[in-house]
Order: C-alpha cells, then structure tokens, then sequence
C-alpha cells in the first residue's frame, strides 16, 4: 500500500513538471509563428479573361503565410525595398502590358504566375491579344500629346494626322490642318525608338489593333503627314466599356481643324491683294455704224 502511494505521488509529481514545462514552451513558440517571415506575393485585383492585357491597377501586392511557389511573383524585402526604393514598383511593371494566355483566366485574389503570361516581345504575344479578323500595325508617333509616356497596352486612342501645305498658291490658313483618321484603336505594346535616331519629330512607336481597312488608312496618313495618339476614355458616351475597335468608313466623325480655324487672326497676316474686275466693253449699233463704249 505504501508502494502505490509512493508511485502515485511520483506520476503526479511527472506530471505536474511536464505541465510546467509545457506551458513554458507555449509562449516562446507562439512568439516563433508571430515572427516568422512573410511573403507578399501579385494577385489580380479583377478577374481577368483570356487576352487581358495587364495594368497597374490589375494587380497588387497579398501577404501570404506560405513559402512562394515556383512561378509566383513575389515583392522584395523591405531591407532591399529600402536600399532601392524604385524596386517595388519595378517588379510590379514585368508584368504591365503583358497578356493573359489562351484558355486561362485569372481570378480576383489569385496569383499572377509567369507561366499564365505572355509578354510582348514573346514571339507568341501577337497571337494571343489579337481579336479574331483584327491585325496588328506598328506605327511611328510625334513625342508630343499621349505618346511621351502616358500610353501603356491595354489603353484606347484616336490617330491624328497633320499635314502642312506649303506653295505661293495657298492660302496662309489653309496651309495647315489636322484631322482625326481613325478612332478608339487598342494599343499593343509602346516601344522607344533608338536612341540613335535623331531628335525630331518621331520618338515612339506604338502598335495598334487595327481592321484590314484601318490599316491601309494608317499607311496612307503616315505618307501623308505627322501622326499623333490621343487617349481615350475606358468608356464610351454611355458608360459602356469600350472594347471593340473603329468600324471601316470613309470618316470619323470629326471635323478637321485648319491653321485659320485655330488662330482666327492669321488671316490678318497676309494683306488681301486688291482684285479689279475689267468688265468688258458695251457696242452700240446705229444704224450702219457699230461703235464700243466702256461701261462707268
């Protein structure tokens, strides 16, 4: 009787300093999980469809407790973001501008694998972001109005032409215009031209998803004059997403703009040339004899 008190006693003892040394352990390993490392990896904001070609605002930044699986993008470290501030944002833009694969779409809160894009320059980019019966054209554009960097892919623009006429014969506000020559085309890609090539008036090169029509209206206007792009809204008049390009016709709908129409006094620049009008001689008969007289 006396042995079974003594093992009792012993096994509640055991007991008691394994409880101690269990409730020990407990805050250090809670303390492990709060400071373990956390990964922030790209997930789509929106869910994107097939052909998606991805912006800023398509992707962020979602903290996850599980180590990065291989194709997932994840943020830099904040000692590095530190060290290189612009890093952040730089690892965001590898996939600006890139497209959604065929027969893949990404839901809000999923995570952007390199696998699931395609980027332009890829050979197959092309064949993936082209709407059925659509073409691609790349065009040089002038360094001013939404080609100095306020275009990325994805976005939608207007191609203006401007051509300037010179000659004695014409007319001093006529001899520049501007017209809109194709509407709400979707750009591809935006790409730098060399730096090599001479300042001027071309500085990009944009490429556009155009109807076979559209097209042959581009290579006409770039013989013609200089092109521009103006950015378009996201959504039409009624706030329907704009997402098909221009129909073929022979105009936009936009009325060409003149030098005269622009600055109203340039007519003024050039005096107007007095203009005589000779009027031509008056003959009177009398009788046999036929005699002109000059109009007063």
């Amino acid at each position: 009787m006396r042995a079974k008190t003594i093992l009792t006693v012993l096994f509640l003892i055991s007991l008691a300093v394994a409880v101690i040394v269990i409730l020990r352990a407990m805050p250090g390993q809670v303390d492990a999980n709060t400071n373990a490392p956390k990964e922030e990896i790209l997930v789509a904001t929106v869910p994107l469809a097939a052909g998606t070609l991805l912006r800023a605002q398509d992707v962020s930044w979602q903290l996850v407790n599980r180590p990065v699986e291989p194709g997932q993008i994840f943020r830099p470290s904040e000692g590095v973001r530190q060290t290189k501030p612009g890093i952040d944002e730089e690892t965001r833009a590898e996939v600006y501008g890139a497209a959604v694969r065929p027969a893949r779409e990404i839901a809000a809160g999923e995570p952007i694998r390199r696998g699931h894009i395609v980027k332009p320059g890829d050979r197959d980019f092309l064949q993936v972001v082209l709407t059925p019966g659509a073409r691609a054209i790349a065009i040089p554009v002038t360094t001013s109005g939404a080609s100095t960097g306020l275009l990325f892919p994805g976005d939608r623009v207007d191609v203006i032409l401007t051509q300037n006429f010179k000659g004695e014969s014409a007319v001093i506000t006529r001899r520049s215009v501007s017209e809109t020559v194709v509407e709400n085309l979707r750009v591809l890609a935006v790409d730098a031209l060399d730096a090599k090539t001479p300042s001027g008036s071309f500085g990009r090169t944009v490429t556009l998803e155009v109807t076979p029509q559209q097209a042959e209206k581009i290579n006409v206007a770039t013989e013609l004059g200089k092109l521009s792009l103006t950015l378009r809204s996201v959504s039409g008049p009624d706030g329907v997403l704009a997402t098909s390009t221009a129909g073929p016709g022979p105009s936009t709908g936009v009325k060409p703009t003149w030098a005269g129409d622009v600055s109203p006094p340039l007519g003024g620049a050039m005096a107007e040339k007095a203009i005589t009008v000779q009027q031509p001689p008056v003959e009177v008969v009398r009788g046999s004899k036929r005699e002109a007289v000059k109009p007063e």
